[in-house]
């Protein structure tokens, strides 16, 4: 009896592990378009056409990985701007968290609320007990996936998505030449 129980323990594992296994979107394809609820009111992917975008994904507000990476994004918020990046954070918290989340770490940037998991599953990132894995996708100005980072350094992030932006951008041509 204690065998067949832990057998049936590692199928009903491994179902939960093949159900919240959905594939993130492939570099290289169009990003899957969303409308959410963020902190300032609806959000959809195509209101963000015309820039590079940053979109993250992280599990829970206000626990420490969370946070440090939101607040290293929050002060290199200028370097992104300055390489023409919109900085967008989905979690599957509700909107009161979030609001408080970006209040309280003072965020320069919105978050969406997801708590029916529909952005989530949209990337692919559904995951123990419907939190989101932390991820990070950049998006170019065309709406085309052009980066994933799924080793995400939650102190360092700004540094990470900057350096990436870097190598993904033209290098701008020099005054007067053509």
């Amino acid at each position: 009896m204690k065998t067949f129980l832990q057998v049936s323990l590692v199928v009903v594992l491994a179902a939960a592990r093949l159900a919240m296994a959905a594939s993130a979107p492939a570099v290289g394809s169009k990003a899957p378009e969303f409308s959410a609820q963020s902190t300032a009111g609806p959000l959809s992917l195509a209101d963000l056409r015309g820039n590079w975008v940053v979109l993250y994904f992280y599990p829970k507000s206000f626990t420490p990985g969370c946070t440090a990476e939101a607040g290293s994004l929050r002060d290199g918020i200028e370097g992104l701007r300055n390489l023409r990046a919109t900085v967008v954070g989905v979690s599957t918290d509700d909107l009161a968290t979030q609001r408080e989340f970006k209040e309280k770490l003072s965020l320069p940037f919105e978050l969406i609320a997801d708590p029916d998991q529909k952005v989530v599953e949209l990337y692919g990132v559904k995951g123990w007990l419907g939190m989101a894995k932390r991820r990070t996708f950049i998006i170019d100005p065309e709406g085309i996936l052009r980066a994933v980072i799924e080793d995400v350094d939650t102190r360092k992030h700004a540094e990470q998505v900057q350096d990436l932006l870097k190598q993904l951008q033209p290098a701008p041509t020099p005054q007067g030449s053509s």
